[in-house]
């Protein structure tokens, strides 16, 4: 949870132009080539979004059920309403993300707790997790981490407190391929991990992953693989671990993790410059490739990783003229990739949505983006006398394959000037040629 952060960032965004030299930031090789831009044999459109009004979801994230059912979480209910009610949010789609109906997750009674980060994963087998943060925003720390479990479609639910520890932060649940649900966070002493072998009825908290930095992200691949990446910052920015920059990778269900050091090159620092940090992701396409994707100064960058993350094969994406920042990353099938990321800030402000396919050995991928598309999010606190300030509502876009081949994004209506309040749906779709 970082959004006092994104506040500033955006405020003081012109700042970030400048490349300063910071005590404690982390400077590695990068090396690779660069990847091809497709050429006008296909393109990504992107629709005009589908937006949901009822209370606002900051960093939300969707999946998709077996079925074709679309659920999407966000948080900001309480944060909006200046209420101290903690509410986890959740809505349903069963028309393909045209309309959209609140899910009733339970109440405090049923251990439901959550007015921060959130994150959504959906088993094989149908059964939805939604791990949920409460943030104390007075001290600007978080207390708990909850998780519950829907095993109809998001009818009844099953609540799990994983953590009550001061400094909790920043959960990730997935599902592998076996069936095993692992949840991620961090509290300020290194990154926990907590497993469950029996869809979400029964949790175990294992040795923590690292004993220091922040729970960035979360994957699991084709072969119930997990990597984890760990930065240096955790406890919602309260701490930072200079040096730790790192991928954990464990094949035997977390027992055991591999730690190599993060490809490419990033510049850590508490006030995020000269370019706004916090979410690193990881993805495995279908065939057991690891994907890390990134942005700094020179661009936006990917590599991939055919060993389980021992080695890495690097490229630059592309060159962004705007600080290109809060990238993320989905993969599936044979290096076929989603990704997306914000960049500019005031006036450039804008998001972006992209397609990458990866080719085998070292031949570069191939990236297509849409047209650049703007959010309906922008500050709540500011007085009304002042001009309109863009806000990311998070820091990252969730981006999401369907089964139908198409792509979607979320993105939060954070708009008090016009009283909007909710999430877009963006509907992005691969086209050949000039169609």
């Amino acid at each position: 949870m970082n959004a006092r952060k994104t506040r500033l960032f955006l405020l003081l965004g012109v700042l970030v132009v400048c490349n300063f030299a910071i005590v404690g930031c982390r400077r590695a090789g990068e090396a690779g080539g660069t990847a091809t831009q497709a050429t006008d044999q296909w393109r990504l459109s992107i629709s005009a979004p589908i937006d949901h009004l009822e209370v606002v979801a900051r960093e939300p994230m969707i999946v998709e059920h077996p079925d074709g059912a679309l659920f999407v979480g966000g948080f900001g209910a309480a944060f909006t309403s200046g209420k101290e009610t903690d509410e986890a949010t959740l809505w349903k789609s069963s028309d393909g993300g045209k309309s959209w109906a609140r899910i009733n997750v339970g109440t405090k009674a049923d251990g439901v707790a959550g007015n921060s980060d959130i994150d959504l994963a959906m088993a094989p087998d149908g059964t939805l997790f939604f791990a949920t943060l409460v943030f104390d925003p007075e001290k600007n720390e978080g207390r708990q981490i909850s998780i519950g479990v829907s095993k109809d479609i998001g009818a009844t639910w099953k609540w799990t407190v994983l953590s009550k520890t001061r400094f909790d932060d920043r959960p990730w649940v997935e599902v592998a391929p076996d069936g095993t649900a692992h949840v991620i966070w961090n509290d300020g002493a290194g990154v926990c991990h907590g497993v469950s072998k029996d869809g979400g009825l029964t949790w175990t908290e294992r040795e923590r992953i690292h004993p220091e930095g922040g729970s960035s992200h979360l994957a699991v691949g084709p072969n119930s693989e997990v990597a984890v990446r760990v930065t240096p910052t955790s406890a919602a920015g309260m701490k930072c671990d200079a040096g730790v920059d790192l991928i954990a990778v464990s094949t035997d269900g977390g027992a055991t993790w591999k730690k190599q050091e993060a490809p490419g090159v990033r510049d850590w620092n508490p006030l995020g410059f000269p370019v706004p940090r916090w979410v690193e992701p990881l993805a495995w396409d279908g065939r057991g490739a690891l994907y890390s994707f990134w942005t700094n100064v020179e661009g936006i960058w990917l590599a991939r990783s055919a060993d389980q993350g021992a080695t890495w094969t690097t490229w630059r994406l592309t060159e962004s003229p705007e600080v290109a920042y809060y990238p993320y990353l989905v993969a599936r099938g044979d290096g076929e990739l989603a990704a997306t990321w914000f960049s500019g800030w005031m006036g450039t402000w804008e998001a972006h949505v992209a397609r990458i396919d990866d080719g085998e050995g070292n031949t570069p991928p191939r990236m297509v983006e849409s047209p650049p598309f703007k959010p309906d999010s922008w500050q709540w606190f500011l007085p009304a006398e002042f001009p309109p300030v863009p806000d990311t509502a998070g820091e990252y876009l969730p981006v999401c394959f369907l089964r139908n081949e198409s792509l979607v994004v979320v993105s939060p209506i954070q708009n008090k000037r016009e009283n909007r309040v909710g999430f877009s749906v963006w509907k992005v779709e691969k086209r050949r040629g000039k169609e």
